[in-house]
């Protein structure tokens, strides 16, 4: 049987994959070192981590929900913007991509400590 974290980085890779399409289908025209900007945009969040572990958690956890950036496409879709849509495709690649690195969700107890479990050099990938 495959254990469920493997599962969840498969999904993230496929996500990544489906962030990356939806963000190029879109096409807003933006130079290459925007995508790179919006890419890495989400990671923003651990600046949380300077006040302290939980909320470097709360903030980063918030910016790496898959509903984030599905609520974001939508508003695109809605609002008409082939831009919004965009940021929120390469959001939505830049949560897989972590997922299926196996970076998940932080827990309070450290940013090492994640749903799919430890990672650094303590864990076991």
């Amino acid at each position: 049987m495959i254990p469920a974290r493997n599962w969840q980085r498969l999904e993230g890779g496929g996500l990544a994959l489906g962030g990356v399409m939806v963000a190029g289908f879109a096409s807003p025209g933006w130079p290459w070192w925007a995508w790179v900007l919006a890419l890495l945009a989400p990671d923003l969040a651990m600046l949380g981590y300077a006040v302290g572990r939980r909320a470097g958690a709360a903030t980063y956890n918030l910016a790496h929900l898959y509903a984030m950036p599905f609520l974001l496409m939508v508003l695109g879709v809605a609002s008409g913007s082939t831009a919004v849509i965009s940021a929120g495709g390469l959001w939505l690649a830049h949560i897989g991509v972590d997922r299926a690195l196996g970076y998940g969700l932080k827990l309070s107890s450290g940013f090492h400590d994640t749903h799919l479990g430890p990672i650094g050099r303590n864990s076991s990938d």
